[in-house]
């Protein structure tokens, strides 16, 4: 459970639509690495995709409907940070990414440029890997 001011949660997703579902899933399970929990289909005229941990509550979500699901990217400061200890996996998973064909972009804060890289997914959403703790 996550305890907050006035109430308990169970579970916390961001969930985000799509038009571009198949990029996107390329962009963050096989450029980014993160791991797929769960997925549907079916569901409302919607079909969709999980990231997470198991036994994390946080997750990410991606959907698409079968009607259009637009989502332009609101600001280049809109941002998905991953806080990354080891620079080799930043490196790496940069590299990945490059070579996909999403090469870093220049972040519109310039605290993020300091320790980390930014990248820009399918949609113009722009994820930092962040090379420090949160902490």
């Amino acid at each position: 459970m996550l305890e907050f001011k006035d109430f308990s949660a169970a579970q916390v997703r961001i969930a985000r639509p799509t038009d571009k579902f198949e990029e996107v899933i390329d962009f963050y399970e096989n450029g980014l690495g993160l791991k797929r929990i769960g997925q549907f289909e079916g569901h409302r005229g919607y079909e969709g995709v999980i990231y997470g941990l198991p036994d994390v509550n946080y997750h990410l979500e991606f959907t698409r409907h079968i009607d259009g699901s637009p989502c332009p990217a609101p600001t280049k400061d809109n941002l998905l940070v991953f806080y990354i200890i080891n620079k080799d996996e930043i490196v790496k998973v940069a590299e990945r990414l490059h070579n996909m064909g999403y090469p870093e972009v220049e972040p519109e804060n310039e605290y993020w440029k300091e320790l980390g890289v930014t990248i820009a997914d399918p949609d113009g959403w722009r994820i930092v890997l962040m090379n420090r703790s949160f902490s």
